[in-house]
């Protein structure tokens, strides 16, 4: 009996049977990540977690723009946005984050790059936003920060 499309043989070196392959040979599921796209996978973190409370610190008082009508209520709170400079400086810097990201993702496990980005994103963001003198929850925020930074490392190491 011969083998069957996808599996390897015995005495084929480097093929697992059963396992499923991306287009580069590599086997899906073995994530891996070079020094290059950990560093771009860091910067996306960076620019969306450190762009969060500066996006919240400049959109304040939008709440209290009033238009009649949805659409008047639209427009009021767009050109609020699209003239605030200090809103759309870290708008744009969060857009290039993304940018980065979705270029990363072309050479990067996605299993790999969405939990690295969202949980540095995640520590970036409670750091900036005590930097900047928001109330980021004590302790608790703390101890989960630290348990992000554990799991992440988890993750790395598996990798």
């Amino acid at each position: 009996m011969g083998a069957r499309s996808g599996e390897g043989t015995r005495g084929s070196v480097g093929h697992r049977p059963g396992l499923l392959r991306a287009p580069s040979g590599r086997a899906l599921g073995t994530a891996r990540c070079s020094a290059g796209q950990a560093l771009a996978l860091a910067v996306v973190a960076a620019l969306w977690g450190g762009t969060g409370p500066f996006l919240r610190a400049a959109a304040a008082g939008m709440e209290e723009l009033r238009g009649q009508g949805r659409l008047r209520q639209l427009l009021a709170e767009l050109r609020f946005l699209s003239l605030n400079c200090q809103y759309l400086v870290p708008f744009l810097l969060n857009q290039a984050g993304s940018l980065l990201f979705y270029l990363t993702l072309a050479s990067t496990e996605l299993s790999l790059a969405v939990p690295l980005c969202n949980s540095l994103a995640l520590v970036v963001t409670l750091v900036t936003g005590k930097i900047l003198g928001e109330d980021i929850g004590g302790k608790r925020a703390v101890a989960g920060m630290l348990l992000t930074m554990l799991g992440l490392s988890l993750c790395l190491a598996g990798a």
